[in-house]
This record gives C-alpha cells, structure tokens and sequence, in this order.
C-alpha cells in the first residue's frame, strides 16, 4: 500500500531516504488523479522493498505542493537522494511510471 505522505514525515520519510520514492500529488476532487490511484497502488505492492511509493494529498499539505511547484494534479515526482530526478504530470499509463522507475533503480 502506498505511504500517506505529509508536510510532517516528508522529510524522515523521502528525503532522507536512500530508496527511490515515487510520491503521487493527488486531491480527492481530482477525476484523472483517481484514475491513476490504482496504477499507484499497484506500483507500491510490485516494488515493495524496492523503492518507496507514497500519495501526497494537495489539500491536507499545501506546503509539499508549494515547495515542489506543483500546480498541475496529478504531479508525480520522483525523487533519490532528496532530489527530484524526474516527474510525470497527468495521469499516464502504467508502463510509462515502470520505465522511469527502472530508469532511476
């Protein structure tokens, strides 16, 4: 299951982390990001223990969404090193995340 990721654990949580983290910029009101939610989910039960898979609510932390320039849901960054080292904004095939992710392993 993919990490509920907040303006408190962020930091702990991905930043600090010498894993890969996808992190999903998502709000409830947002059609295309539940679209992608199950590819999320997805992603987080195939590579468990890989890499880190985490959903940032846009509304509950608007810091996150701020410090990452995000202005377009759904924003998935992905992020090693505390860096962001590429991203994918709109809703987009499975495939599509799996190629960044292996890119990035």
């Amino acid at each position: 299951m993919a990490l509920e990721l907040t303006d408190a654990n962020f930091q702990n949580t991905v930043i600090e982390s010498d894993k890969l983290t996808v992190v999903d910029f998502w709000a409830e009101w947002c059609g295309p990001c539940r679209a992608i939610g199950p590819v999320i989910e997805d992603l987080a039960k195939e590579y468990d223990g890989k890499i880190n898979v985490g959903k940032v609510n846009v509304d509950h932390n608007p810091n996150l969404s701020l410090n990452y320039g995000i202005t377009s849901i759904p924003a998935i960054l992905f992020i090693k090193g505390g860096q962001v080292v590429d991203k994918q904004i709109g809703a987009v095939p499975k495939s599509m995340l799996e190629k960044k992710i292996q890119a990035h392993l």
